[in-house]
């Protein structure tokens, strides 16, 4: 494989499993340096030193944090900013559901915290070397499941206990709206923003929802669902092709451009959004 990606510098979430350590392994194996965000540090080493054995690359490294605390993610920005004064591309892509309603440290709803605002707190938290670096890319993974989604500003980051899939949802009308907020802002520089639906994928994920969930999880995986490979194809696409430069505010699926909801292309409500997720992260 070419060393394309040599002298550009990732950093990627959720790439412990599933499609995030699939697209590290193609980051990996085209030579950019990698800086991965992990929780477990037993799990999060021992993927890194696979990645080093399978793509003969020794310029990967972890970064140890729990996205779902703002604190534990401001600490993951400035153990970077430590060490790097440029970020080639940052790819948010942890994330989770929870069945159960539990609010975080910060006391926001858990799915809310984890898949939000940990990518706005991040990116936020390192915007300014994005602007600064030539051509700096943020992709973040959606979902479809937005469409479920009838968000409201007053109450999405407490759901007044409601959890599940309603708050998922909720959780990836967000990463849409974040998104296409986050490139108008980047107006300007010649960093671009934008998100993607992987598709239904056999991973780790919805593993956490309970015993008898996950018996259902596992069997339709089985049946219906894709590779990590294939779901991290357009997160790849989106990171390193010439072609997907030149969009931004963006949602893909399968490399295309696809159409979201009405609401996911709500300008106000981006905005609003944006504004909320400042005061939550003050």
């Amino acid at each position: 494989m070419a060393k394309d990606l040599e002298g550009k510098v990732f950093l990627v979430t959720g790439a412990t499993e599933g499609i995030g350590k699939a697209a590290a392994r193609d980051f990996a194996q085209r030579g950019a340096t990698l800086v991965l965000v992990g929780r477990s540090r037993e799990k999060s080493e021992r993927v890194v030193q696979e990645l080093k054995e399978a793509s003969g690359n020794e310029k990967i490294e972890l970064l140890l944090g729990d996205l779902s605390k703002i604190a534990d993610t401001r600490a993951v920005a400035e153990g970077f900013r430590a060490k790097y004064d440029r970020l080639d591309v940052l790819v948010n892509n942890a994330g989770a559901v929870f069945t159960d309603y539990k609010l975080s440290d910060d006391g926001i709803e858990m799915t809310f915290a984890l898949n939000h605002m940990a990518y706005f707190v991040l990116t936020t938290s390192l915007l300014d070397l994005i602007k600064k670096t030539p051509k700096a890319r943020v992709v973040s993974t959606s979902s479809d499941a937005h469409k479920v989604s009838k968000m409201d500003l007053a109450t999405v980051a407490k759901r007044k206990g409601k959890a599940g899939f309603g708050a998922y949802g909720d959780s990836k009308l967000a990463n849409i709206l974040f998104t296409r907020e986050l490139a108008r802002r980047l107006v300007g520089s010649s960093a671009t923003a934008n998100c993607m639906h992987p598709g239904y994928v056999r991973t780790g994920f919805a593993l956490n929802t309970g015993p008898i969930a996950a018996i259902f999880v596992k069997a339709a995986a089985a049946l219906f669902a894709r590779t990590p490979e294939k779901g991290a194809e357009t997160i790849i696409w989106l990171a390193t092709s010439d072609e997907a430069a030149s969009y931004s505010g963006e949602y893909f699926f399968d490399r295309a451009l696809t159409r979201t909801t009405s609401l996911a292309r709500n300008d106000a409500v981006a905005k609003g959004l944006w504004e909320l997720s400042e005061k939550l992260s003050t």
